[in-house]
Order: C-alpha cells, then sequence, then structure tokens
C-alpha cells in the first residue's frame, strides 16, 4: 500500500497547490477518483476558470451545486463542484449577517454593488469559503480541492483572513467617525480624514458618503462573523484530517514553487504529505541498442524503401532516445532540489507525461494509477 493511498483513504480534505500549468486539476481529479475507487464519497472542488476539470470528466458545465459523475470502476460516489464566486460571496453575506434585513441593506447600497465583483473575484478567499461549508456539511467522507493558478504563491495560504481584516474594527473606526459625532457631516471637515472626505464629496456628492457609511456601518456588523469563520478555516488547514500536496511538473519554475510552498506550509505548521509530480519524462535504467532492438526488423521491412532508409531510421530513433534520456535526467536533478526541501515522513509521487490530453475518466483513471503505483 502507498503513502499516498493511504493519504486518501485516511483524511477528510486533501489540499492541492503548486503553480499554475503543473497539473493541479489532473491530479486533484485523479486522486478524487482514486479514492471513489476505494470506496469513499469524494467531493472535488475546483476554482479554475478554465474550467478544465468539467472538461476532464466529460462535462458541459457545472458550478455552485454538485454533479455527481458515473463510472463502473467507483465503488464510491464521485461529485465534483466548480465555485461559483459571486453566489459563495451572496450566500456568505446571508449566513454572517445577523438578520435578513442587514443583508438586504448591503446589497441594495450602491457601494457595496460597485465593488463586489472585485470581491467576489478574489477566488483564493472564496474558495475557502467554499471549502469551509461542504468540510464541515458532514455529507462527504473526502474533499479534494484544486487551489487556483497563484500569482502570488501565499494567495491561498493568507487567503482566510482577508476579509475579517477589510472589515477590522479600527479601519471601521476611521471611516465611521464622522458619522457617529452629533453634528454629523460637519464633522467631515475636521480631523485627519477630513481631506479625503472633503475629496470623495466634492467628485461624488454628500448622497455617496452618505452610501458609503451605510455601507460601513452594515459591514461592521459582519466582522465578528468574518473573523469566527476565518479563524474556523486557518483551523481546518491545520487539522490532523487535513493534507496538503504540492503539485509540480519536472520544469524550472514549477520546481521553485513547489520548494517555496514546502517551505511556507512547514513554517505554517500545516500538514503535508509529500509533493506529486505531474508530466514527468520516465525511462528505463538500461538505455537500449537502437541498432541492436530494431536493427533487424527495420531491415527486413525496407526492401522497396530507398538505400539506407532503415538505417537511418534506426540512428534517428537511438538519437531519440537519448535526448529523451537527458531530459529525463535533467528532470531528476531538478527533483532533488524538491526532495531536498521535504520535511522526514513526507513522499514524493511521480506520474508520467501523458501521450494525449487528460481530457476524460480513463485518462486520469492512468494518472491516478501511476500516483499511487502498484
Amino acid at each position: 500500500m502507498s503513502t499516498l493511498r493511504t493519504v486518501i483513504e485516511a483524511h477528510r480534505l486533501i489540499i492541492c497547490v503548486g503553480a499554475g500549468g503543473v497539473g493541479k486539476t489532473t491530479v486533484a481529479a485523479s486522486l478524487a477518483l482514486q479514492a471513489a475507487r476505494l470506496g469513499r464519497k469524494v467531493l472535488v472542488l475546483t476554482i479554475d476558470p478554465a474550467r478544465r476539470l468539467a472538461n476532464s470528466l466529460g462535462l458541459s458545465r457545472f458550478g455552485n451545486e454538485p454533479v455527481r459523475i458515473e463510472h463502473p470502476e467507483l465503488r464510491g460516489e464521485l461529485w465534483a463542484m466548480m465555485l461559483d464566486p459571486h453566489q459563495t460571496f451572496h450566500d456568505l453575506i446571508e449566513r454572517v449577517s445577523p438578520d435578513s434585513t442587514t443583508a438586504q441593506r448591503i446589497f441594495h447600497n450602491r457601494v457595496f454593488v460597485a465593488i463586489a465583483d472585485s470581491i467576489a473575484g478574489s477566488q483564493d478567499y472564496m474558495a475557502t469559503e467554499m471549502l469551509y461549508d461542504v468540510v464541515t456539511s458532514g455529507r462527504y467522507d473526502l474533499v479534494v480541492l484544486d487551489t487556483p493558478p497563484a500569482k502570488n504563491a501565499l494567495d491561498f495560504l493568507d487567503a482566510p483572513g482577508r476579509l475579517a481584516r477589510f472589515t477590522d474594527q479600527r479601519i471601521m473606526k476611521w471611516f465611521l467617525a464622522p458619522y457617529e459625532e452629533p453634528r454629523g457631516f460637519g464633522r467631515l471637515l475636521m480631523g485627519t480624514s477630513a481631506v479625503v472626505f472633503r475629496l470623495l464629496g466634492h467628485i461624488f456628492g454628500r448622497e455617496f458618503l452618505g452610501e458609503l457609511s451605510e455601507f460601513f456601518q452594515a459591514f461592521r456588523d459582519l466582522y465578528d462573523g468574518f473573523r469566527e469563520r476565518s479563524e474556523a478555516v486557518i483551523a481546518l488547514f491545520s487539522d490532523p484530517d487535513t493534507r496538503f500536496i504540492v503539485v509540480t511538473a519536472p520544469t524550472a519554475s514549477g520546481v521553485e514553487t513547489a520548494r517555496f510552498f514546502l517551505g511556507e506550509l512547514r513554517a505554517r505548521g500545516m500538514p503535508c504529505a509529500g509533493v506529486a509530480v505531474n508530466q514527468r519524462h520516465l525511462v528505463g535504467e538500461e538505455p537500449p541498442d537502437a541498432e541492436q532492438v530494431l536493427g533487424p526488423l527495420a531491415a527486413s521491412l525496407a526492401g522497396d524503401l530507398a538505400p539506407h532508409t532503415a538505417e537511418a531510421l534506426v540512428a534517428r530513433l537511438g538519437a531519440a532516445d537519448r535526448r529523451l534520456r537527458e531530459l529525463s535526467a535533467l528532470e531528476a536533478r531538478r527533483l532533488q532540489v524538491v526532495r531536498q526541501a521535504m520535511s522526514p515522513g513526507q513522499e514524493m509521487w511521480q506520474a508520467r507525461r501523458q501521450l494525449r490530453e487528460v481530457h476524460d475518466v480513463e485518462a486520469l483513471l492512468v494518472v491516478g494509477a501511476q500516483l499511487l503505483g502498484p
């Protein structure tokens, strides 16, 4: 039994992190498939804006509602869901609001409408919110998260407290102080915020300032809810039932990001099972002699071809094999840097580069089987 099989059998949450383009979506879906093969009820959650996972699973579209994936090899259940950031943000506001009146005040506030797209567009933050809900719902034995491509590798790890920091009471106080004084708008012309408020009032008018005040007053009521959820998500990241898996490809940029993630997870005390290497060029230990292996066959089939065609073909195949081995050796040297950054007890698993695009369940099963090993 491989360590990776133990990981998907024994834990409640697996979070795949790594650079963009290394195959996090493929690895996350492959691990979820393997867990479902082993009899678990699994949800794979993706935030990939290109929706590659939908293509991989043969689905035309899916969103904030889980869709079940059927396959004869699955003893358990496999469900897939793609994050809808705007719906997730809407649900979050309703959940943390003290009452429906407060929620409706926020939804109809023009300042909120203007910035809602920007907040919901923070895929890292919305991913942590949706992740918390599906894990704590108790509907699944295992949740596998395919994290967004990281422009900054720390974006996802720092995401949970982002909205709580935005609604910090010290920030709210700065914006609300002018309105909480008896003189109301007269206070706008006094104090350290006077210049800012005078400029805003000149550009947008007093009506805008009133709506800005209402926006921050409403969000102030949500601070405790945002803070409690961010603390719960951070605790979930460090829970014994959680495991991070760093996904990389054997490229210079992928390896550097993987090394960085390993260090950050260790520094933050977040449990990392190891590194999954995707798109690896793997070769046998003993290089074959192309002339010895293919020479007689090529000669027997070249009777009606131009002279020396068979010899040229065999020579080219031999050269291609040597180049492949050089590439594999280069990848091994790069991955050695990752191994040196790994902590005791962490493992490295590898999946070969596939000859075709991974766009269906059968191909995902192949990748998963290679990662788990015999």
